[in-house]
């Protein structure tokens, strides 16, 4: 007696159990690996990037598509990024550092106090306002780690305390002198090779120390870690205090060595020098943690974030004389980039996947039976 075939039996794939897998280095599978690598997902940024260069080009043909732009988006944001990356560390172990702007502050007006009220040298002079920065770093890493208050008051608390320190010192009025406008203080900042200024390989130069650091050591790593789950990496063996006490540090040291470098720029030590810099620094880091590294607070998306604002803010202001044009663009370009390459754009195509995906349930019923 022979038995008929099931439905189950019939709706049973004929063909290989399984399909070959590529290698990882078949061409197809490279081809993927660069699709997905230049996918407005992953690098969006860059598109909007050269967008907004192509309207500026348009609006502005005779001013803004020019070396001299170039040079001046990259001369004119090099402080931004600095004060930028200066808080991707503590972020990428959820920690926040909102001194930073007051920090850059500090060693601003004591760079310049130090040079012309006393008649110190530029090297005791930065070296004191470092160590300066660095005594910050400290306090904010014993107030949020070993107190155990949360960071984002601690250092907002600990910013008011250093901007009380500034007022103190410079009665809320920049500090100026012919010591800051000599050498060898003021190459720090307007030294240049070919148009391009030093602090724009400053700004490399940690982009690339950072990028190394959470990126190719286990301290990297690590960070990420307890930025994700602290809890889990402490049980783990991560010392996850240690880690978010020695973050601070850097964002201290990074960001007061930004305001060395802004008092050589423009010459003076300004009680409000970095006060400019706090949102556009947060909105960089955030933008680009949207990048390259999707979720991860990453120094080459901060890096990208900081040049696609600096080129829209320079465009306006070679194509327009409007004061409200600059934020108006500034909060725009956060709110797109941020929708667009935080996944709203790709909703539709994950509505068809699911809905691809989803079981016929005449199908399945008729199975069943």
């Amino acid at each position: 007696m022979t038995s008929t075939p099931t439905r189950a039996a019939e709706l049973r794939p004929t063909g290989p159990a399984e399909q070959p897998v590529p290698s990882p280095g078949a061409p197809g599978a490279l081809g993927r690996r660069m699709v997905a690598a230049l996918s407005f997902r992953n690098v969006g940024a860059v598109y909007v990037w050269l967008l907004i260069t192509v309207v500026f080009s348009v609006w502005a043909p005779d001013t803004f598509p020019t070396v001299i732009t170039v040079k001046q988006v990259l001369n004119g944001n090099a402080v931004a990024g600095l004060v930028a990356l200066s808080v991707v560390l503590p972020l990428a172990a959820r920690v926040f550092d909102l001194s930073v702007a007051y920090t850059m502050s500090l060693t601003s007006v004591l760079t310049a106090h130090f040079l012309v009220s006393t008649g110190l040298g530029p090297a005791t002079a930065i070296a004191l306002a470092m160590g300066a920065a660095l005594l910050i770093g400290v306090v904010n890493g014993v107030v949020v780690v070993v107190l155990r208050v949360d960071s984002f008051i601690a250092t907002l608390a600990t910013g008011a305390l250093i901007q009380s320190l500034i007022t103190m010192v410079t009665n809320d009025s920049s500090i100026t002198g012919v010591q800051l406008l000599a050498r060898p203080f003021a190459d720090i900042a307007q030294l240049d090779a070919g148009g391009i200024t030093l602090p724009v390989l400053y700004l490399l130069l940690a982009a690339v120390a950072i990028w190394f650091l959470l990126e190719h050591t286990a301290t990297g790593r690590r960070l990420y870690a307890t930025g994700f789950n602290a809890d889990a990496a402490r049980l783990q063996g991560v010392r996850t205090d240690r880690l978010r006490f020695l973050t601070l540090m850097a964002s201290a040291l990074l960001s007061g060595f930004a305001g060395v470098v802004f008092a050589s720029s423009v010459g003076s030590g300004s009680p409000t020098a970095g006060t400019p810099y706090l949102l556009s620094a947060y909105a960089a880091a955030f933008v680009g943690a949207t990048q390259l590294r999707t979720g991860r607070f990453n120094a080459w998306g901060t890096v990208l974030a900081v040049l696609l604002l600096g080129t829209g803010i320079t465009g306006l202001g070679l194509a327009t004389s409007a004061q409200w044009a600059t934020s108006l663009f500034t909060g725009s370009v956060l709110i797109v980039a941020l929708v667009l390459t935080g996944g709203r754009i790709a909703l539709p195509a994950v509505l068809r996947r699911r809905t691809a995906a989803r079981p016929d349930t005449t199908t399945v019923k008729e199975v069943q039976e």
